[in-house]
């Protein structure tokens, strides 16, 4: 398992997004090297006063670069702490270098919340190396060991919990996103199917009546010309909520009370709409999913219901279920029994979404049958 661990850190890739400079960073920097100066004007205690002096001036800029560069400036800051204390070692003296230089703590976050996996460890590793070496000299005690351990541990600590943060928060917008665009796709279908099919069936009215009475073709082209025009408005519509950073448009969406408008605007055959007398206010999820499954299961009916004479859509409420039921009474095309697409899939998602139930298939007294139920109180 801990190899596991390791090889799975080691391959971890850098953060995304990393920010760039900004005001703030240097004004962070320029705060740090004035500090600096004055502590090692001021401070009568610092061995090497003038070299500990520049060291802790010179390294405050390599914070710029933390973010973009975080496995480099650990490198260079640690790595000249570690030859301080080397030193500080061979000279005989305490540790080189000045109480500001705590800034240092800042690469060590940075390198946990932008690094890549091996760039963690190996800094990491420099990281303890240039600690060891800095303890030596003062002959520290076995509490302070563990304090400086803890600081450390604490910086990492705090890098990775913010990275762990922003990229569960950058999962969970990704999950969010394609779920809105599987949802774009599902209203896309359901629009297009249905009004294409109704265009098809008014072209095959058309293309038979042309011969006897070319008066009704003629209208019946006005009819495809229309349900056209509302065909593009409506994907124009759809389109422009998935392009990027364009507006949109939101339209008061259909429900059960418009199943007898849809049932008005189908070419062919005659369908019938039962609808509950004393009907309550349903949540809006429940009711565009209604007339949504609805419409899917009546341009099914017009595309594959071969001879079909009728379509019956029948709504049903009680005990705390809507009940949806779409029939036909053509025959059965065996491709519609093997091959259902996208619309079938689109319609189970739908049904699902809410905790409802979905099945459809051939009626046992011949035709499709498709038999929703949908729970009126929408689970949070």
């Amino acid at each position: 398992m801990t190899t596991n661990a390791l090889s799975s850190l080691w391959a971890e890739p850098r953060a995304t997004e990393a920010p760039e400079r900004v005001l703030r960073d240097w004004v962070l920097v320029g705060v740090l090297m004035v500090s600096a100066l004055l502590e090692g004007v001021l401070r009568d205690d610092v061995a090497w006063r003038p070299f500990a002096t520049i060291v802790a001036v010179g390294l405050a800029p390599v914070l710029l670069w933390r973010r973009t560069h975080p496995l480099a400036c650990v490198a260079v800051a640690f790595g000249t702490a570690m030859a301080l204390g080397l030193a500080s070692l061979l000279g005989g003296v305490p540790s080189v270098g000045l109480d500001t230089m705590i800034y240092v703590l800042l690469l060590v976050y940075a390198l946990v919340r932008w690094g890549s996996g091996r760039e963690i460890v190996i800094g990491l590793a420099v990281v303890a190396v240039a600690a060891g070496t800095g303890m030596v000299p003062d002959h520290i005690g076995p509490a302070e060991v563990i304090g400086g351990i803890g600081i450390l541990a604490a910086a990492a600590a705090g890098g990775a919990a913010f990275r762990y943060r922003a990229e569960s928060w950058r999962r969970t917008l990704d999950q969010s996103r394609s779920q809105e665009r599987i949802g774009l796709a599902r209203e896309l279908h359901d629009i297009v199917a249905h009004h294409v099919s109704a265009i098809a069936v008014q072209a095959q009215a058309g293309r038979a009546m042309a011969g006897q009475r070319p008066e009704a073709a003629l209208e019946t082209l006005a009819v495809i010309e229309g349900e056209a025009s509302r065909t593009l408005a409506e994907m124009r519509a759809m389109v422009r909520v998935l392009r990027d950073g364009a507006p949109a448009e939101y339209a008061s969406q259909p429900g059960v009370a418009d199943l007898v408008s849809l049932a008005r605007s189908a070419p062919a055959p005659v369908i019938d709409v039962e609808l509950p007398d004393d009907l309550g206010e349903l949540p809006l999820q429940v009711d565009t999913a209604v007339y949504r499954l609805a419409q899917e299961a009546l341009t099914n009916a017009l595309r594959h219901a071969r001879d079909a004479s009728r379509v019956k859509i029948r709504v049903v409420e009680g005990g705390g279920t809507l009940r949806l039921r779409v029939t036909d009474d053509g025959q059965i095309d065996p491709a519609r029994s093997v091959n259902h697409g996208f619309g079938l899939l689109g319609m189970t998602e739908r049904v699902q979404l809410l905790g409802g139930t979905l099945r459809a298939g051939p009626a046992s007294e011949g035709g499709w049958t498709v038999d929703a139920e949908l729970p009126t109180k929408v689970r949070r």
